[in-house]
This record gives C-alpha cells, sequence and structure tokens, in this order.
C-alpha cells in the first residue's frame, strides 16, 4: 500500500509492540501516549502532505525501483532537480511543524547505501546491492518510514571500538549464524525511533581491521526482540502531558530522541548491508553527514521562517512593529535563514552523477551548508530574545491566565493593542520559548550544531574536500610565482 496517510501511519504503527521506557517506566501503549503523540504528529505529516494536490510535486515522485509513485522520503535520487525537491521538501515540511519531523535520515541514509552497496558489489563480489535494493523496493511500496541508528555511544572516546573496556559502548556482531547475525550494543540521539517501522544501523566512523566486528549495516524492524527505547529528557517536555495548549508554545508537533539499545538483536541476512568490510565502514557516515547536512539548509530554514513570523507578529501586538532598530533586526533574521536555504540549494545544483547510477550533492558544500546551519540559528535565537524581551523567560502559566483569583490581572498587565487578546501574545511567547529553551529546542538548537556531526567533523570533512593545491597555484599565477 504506497502513499499512507497520517492516519494510516499511525494504525500502521499500532501494528508494532517496540519495547518502550518512559521515566523508568514501560509504555504499553505508545503509540497513543501523550508524550510520544507531538513526535507521531511530526511524522505523520510528512504522510499527508503527500495527499494534498499543492504540494504533490514536492512530496511525491516516481520511483526508480518500482515505476510507482512513492513519497519522496524514500526516493533514490535520480537527477538534480530531486535533489532541489528535497531541500525545498524539507523546508515546507518545517514550516508545517516547526520541529523535526524526523524522516529526512532515511532519505540521507539509503542514497548513501546505494551508493557503497553498489561500489563493494563490484570491487568484492558481494550481493549487497541486489539486498539493499530489494529492500527499499519493500520500503517504497509500503511507505515505511525507517529511522537511522548511526551514533555510538563511544566510551572513553580516545580508544578505537575494538579497544574499549566494555566492547559494547560500540555497535557489533557477537554472533554468526546460517540465518544472519546477532548484534550488540546502543546507539544514542536515536531521533524517532519509536515512531518508525524499520531502523537503519551502520558504523559511527572509519574502521581500522582490528575493529572487523564492528563494522556493520543492516536494517530491522524497530519491534525487534532485543530492541529497547529509553525516551530521552527534553526541557518542557512533560508539558504536553498538561491539559491545555497555551504553555505548550507548539501545541501539536514535536521532535523525538531515545537511547536505543540493542540486547542481542538478531538480522538476518537479507538485511545485512556491510559485514565486517572495514575499508567501507567509513564511507557510510561520511556520504550520509553530507547529504544528510544539505538536509538541514531546508528543515532550519523552514523552522526559522516560524520563528520570524512569531517575532514579528509579536511586534506588532506590541506596538514595534514600525520601530527601525526592530525592523533591522527582523530582516537579519531573514538575511540568515535564507543564506541556510540557498546553500542547501547550491549544494543540490552542484551535485553530480555517481558510478552507481544515483545523483548525489556536492559534497564540500554540504559541510559548508552545514557549518552555516551550526552558527547562523543560535545568531537568530539572540535576535529574538532580544526582541522579544525579559518575558520570554518569566512568562506566567496558562493557569494563572485562566484563574478565577488571578486571571484578570494577567489578562490585563500582558496586554499589547488593546484588539488583541492577551491569550494571542502569551501563545507567541511560548512559542518562541519553546524553540528557543524548550522541548523542540533539541530538533532546533542542538540539532543545528550537533545533527549529522559536529561542527568539528564538518571542518575535518572540508579540509579533506577542499582543493588546496589549485587554489595555491592560482595565488601563484596571480603573484608571479613560477
Amino acid at each position: 500500500m504506497a502513499l499512507m496517510n497520517g492516519e494510516q501511519y499511525r494504525d500502521s504503527l499500532r501494528k508494532m509492540k517496540p519495547l518502550v521506557y518512559f521515566l523508568g517506566e514501560r509504555l504499553t501503549n505508545p503509540v497513543d501516549h501523550p508524550m510520544v503523540i507531538p513526535s507521531q504528529n511530526a511524522v505523520a505529516m510528512t504522510y499527508d502532505l503527500a495527499h494534498d494536490p499543492q504540494y504533490e510535486d514536492l512530496m511525491t515522485v516516481t520511483s526508480s525501483l518500482t515505476g510507482g509513485k512513492i513519497n519522496r522520503f524514500g526516493h533514490i535520487y535520480q537527477s538534480i532537480d530531486d535533489m532541489v525537491k528535497k531541500v525545498k521538501m524539507a523546508r515546507l515540511v518545517g514550516q508545517k511543524t516547526c520541529t523535526c519531523f524526523q524522516r529526512c535520515p532515511t532519505m540521507d541514509t539509503a542514497n548513501s547505501l546505494f551508493i557503497v552497496t553498489k561500489e563493494m558489489d563490484k570491487k568484492l563480489g558481494t550481493h549487497y546491492h541486489e539486498r539493499f535494493l530489494k529492500f527499499m523496493r519493500e520500503v517504497q511500496e509500503k511507505d515505511y518510514y525507517v529511522g537511522v541508528a548511526m551514533t555510538d555511544v563511544k566510551g572513553d572516546r580516545s580508544l578505537r571500538p575494538h579497544e574499549q573496556a566494555d566492547p559494547d559502548l560500540y555497535l557489533h556482531v557477537v554472533e554468526e549464524r546460517k540465518e544472519g547475525i546477532v548484534v550488540r550494543g546502543a546507539k544514542a540521539n536515536q531521533t524517532g525511533s519509536i515512531n518508525c517501522h524499520y531502523t537503519f544501523v551502520a558504523p559511527t566512523a572509519a574502521m581500522k581491521k582490528e575493529d572487523r566486528d564492528y563494522a556493520v549495516a543492516f536494517a530491522v524492524p524497530t519491534d525487534s526482540e532485543g530492541m529497547i527505547h529509553i525516551y530521552g529528557r527534553n526541557p518542557g517536555d512533560t508539558r504536553k502531558m498538561e491539559k491545555g495548549t497555551v504553555d505548550l508554545g507548539n501545541a501539536r508537533f514535536s521532535s523525538q530522541e531515545t537511547l536505543l539499545v540493542f540486547d542481542n538483536v538478531f538480522v538476518p541476512w537479507e538485511r545485512v548491508f556491510l559485514f565486517k568490510e572495514v575499508e567501507f565502514a567509513g564511507q557510510i557516515p561520511f556520504l550520509f553527514g553530507a547529504n544528510h547536512r544539505q538536509t538541514y539548509g531546508g528543515c532550519k530554514a523552514g523552522v526559522s521562517d516560524v520563528l520570524i513570523g512569531a517575532v514579528k507578529l509579536l511586534a506588532e501586538y506590541n506596538g514595534l512593529d514600525k520601530i527601525p532598530h526592530i525592523r533591522d533586526k527582523i530582516i537579519d533574521m531573514v538575511r540568515l535563514t535564507e543564506t541556510i536555504y540557498s546553500c542547501g540549494l547550491a549544494t543540490a545544483v552542484e551535485g553530480e552523477k555517481t558510478p552507481a547510477g544515483s545523483y548525489f550533492i556536492n559534497q564540500l558544500l554540504g559541510n559548508v551548508c552545514k557549518l552555516n546551519v551550526a552558527a547562523l540559528p543560535f545568531e537568530m535565537a539572540r535576535l529574538a530574545v532580544d526582541i522579544t524581551g525579559g518575558v520570554l523567560g518569566t512568562m506566567v502559566s496558562e493557569k494563572d491566565l485562566k484563574s478565577p483569583e488571578v486571571g484578570k490581572y494577567v489578562e490585563k498587565y500582558f496586554k499589547g493593542l488593546p484588539e488583541v487578546p492577551t491569550e494571542h501574545k502569551m501563545r507567541l511567547i511560548y512559542l518562541i520559548q519553546n524553540l528557543l529553551f524548550g522541548v523542540n529546542s533539541v530538533g532546533y538548537m542542538v540539532e543545528s550544531v550537533h545533527g549529522a556531526g559536529p561542527p568539528a567533523a564538518q571542518k575535518s570533512s572540508l579540509y579533506r574536500l577542499v582543493n588546496f593545491e589549485q587554489k595555491k597555484n592560482l595565488a601563484k599565477n596571480i603573484a608571479g610565482i613560477e
């Protein structure tokens, strides 16, 4: 059943039984738990938008594998246009949800595995690419959301995987069977792991020959035996379980992060895409990182659009929208947002066809895009705090607003323009707070820095990708050095 809608997506999750823990207690029905629903709503939006005629060209595409119409989040890029539309799609969904909508890593990992498995088969005579294509056809035909588990917990970071005192601090193979393999370990900061049907698992970094057991990539159902999802805390997260909507800021959507434990999880050979080929282990995170860094040029621009709208509207409610320095700061926020977005688009436009037959972004520009994303949202946050004022950290609660005893004072003293309800001001203040300091700050501020690797990873990649010899020769030519 291709192209599920949001409700069909939720129903498909109800058929699964993942082992989930939140605040030390098991969630027997995570799909309908108030803590999970907002993050699930964000994913559902990616399904619902695929059925909206207005966004059909962005959200859907003809599959190169099945020939059918599929959701773009499961697509293997066949052109420059595909990669441009990916960025535009990410911005659209960011605008609609104002949070991390969780499905981007699917296409970024799939397009990386497509290239790496093809190269392995050509060089080693393996059959990983065939396995991968079979799995992706199923993903596309059933419109699965496939999460991605790549970040190992790492333990002592000065040591390589095989040198750790506890071997489980990097996910590794513990048993090889006729039918498949058994793996153990954990992956941290796992976006949307409870909300997905399957999970791609891949190495977190390059490996040496001594790390052979850690060089493994595969796909497993999210509710596989031995997989344990431990829900991560976010600032203000339990507000999702309170009645009311004002204090939430973002009343419907949020991101989701977990610690994902693999306690002797079995993986059949048909879904194993890398097995101890250490020379290829680093290529997967390297290509994924570049690909995912481009995506942020779209999704973070979309969330920034909402932040700009909230700040501009609040300035109007406060009678400040015509003050020159307020206007200048808002325009600065627009400039920073469009810088991020244009860099994401340039990364796609400068991409090219790969030997595997698919298309891939310009990796150098992808890393530049992410370095901008790691910095510019923080400048936008500073401007938003400046414009909003100290009330951003001191606003009273929705319960105070609705209190029979003190509600009249809240209504009176937080008033802006006479014609604007105080509740509207409060909603905007809490939306900005939610994005900068609250639960969705994880999907905006924290993820802007650490998603797809921290800035140091981008700089390291850039140093490898930049053609310094060409630049030195340009300088020699202009300076007249033979």
